[in-house]
């Protein structure tokens, strides 16, 4: 069995990350990245301050563990169904971050309260139907409702978010929290104002020239 040091550092400093910014209270939420022949996960039932870059768990493409590892997350089929589905997909991020907790809790998606919605791929955040947590139900429900897109909520559950390395599932993962955030404070003083789907794809238009390209 391969080791992985570079991805299991970059995990490790992902979980760091989320769990210093509140989205992985207790032992809540998981990560993985794609490899060659499977995946790597963060295991299930260890708190992110315990843990250490030899905790994750090898996944095959089949979902097999090799023997003498931790147990994976409990939502491992999450992980694997969007890799498989998704040849787009390099990492994906499940957290269950205050904000997007809430509106999951709700079963409303996240309109385009702020133009950084965009950063899903859409103009809002959908929200898949309830399933029992860790079941395949759960996995099948994530891949539809998040069709092409890069996030989603999980109904009285939390957020799904996905990119093509784990910078960007961790990206979008942090945006959309603060999305959500932003909706539920407007929303104390009044109806915020939802931009339009035509904003929201010139918006998508200038995201692809956006930051310093190759110079």
């Amino acid at each position: 069995m391969r080791h992985f040091p570079a991805e299991r550092s970059a995990l490790l400093a992902a979980v760091d990350e989320l769990a210093g910014a509140g989205h992985l209270p207790g032992t809540s939420g998981n990560l993985s990245v794609r490899l060659p022949d499977g995946l790597l996960l963060t295991p299930t039932g260890v708190e992110a301050s315990a843990l250490s870059v030899r905790d994750f768990v090898q996944l095959s493409a089949k979902g097999h563990a090799e023997p003498g590892q931790r147990r994976p997350s409990s939502e491992w089929r999450i992980h694997l169904m969007l890799y498989e589905q998704r040849p787009d997909v390099g990492a994906v991020v499940h957290t269950h971050s205050r904000f997007a907790t809430v509106m999951a809790c709700l079963r409303r998606p996240i309109p385009a309260v702020h133009y950084m919605v965009a950063v899903s791929g859409g103009s809002s955040v959908p929200c898949a139907r309830y399933e029992t947590y860790g079941s395949q139900a759960l996995a099948v429900a994530v891949h539809e409702a998040l069709g092409s897109g890069k996030a989603c909520l999980l109904a009285n559950h939390g957020l799904v978010a996905v990119g093509a390395d784990l910078r960007e599932a961790l990206r979008v993962a942090m945006e959309i929290e603060r999305v959500a955030e932003t909706f539920w404070r407007a929303a104390q003083l009044g109806p915020p104002v939802i931009l339009d789907d035509a904003e929201i794809a010139r918006v998508l238009t200038t995201f692809k020239g956006y930051g310093q390209g190759d110079r």
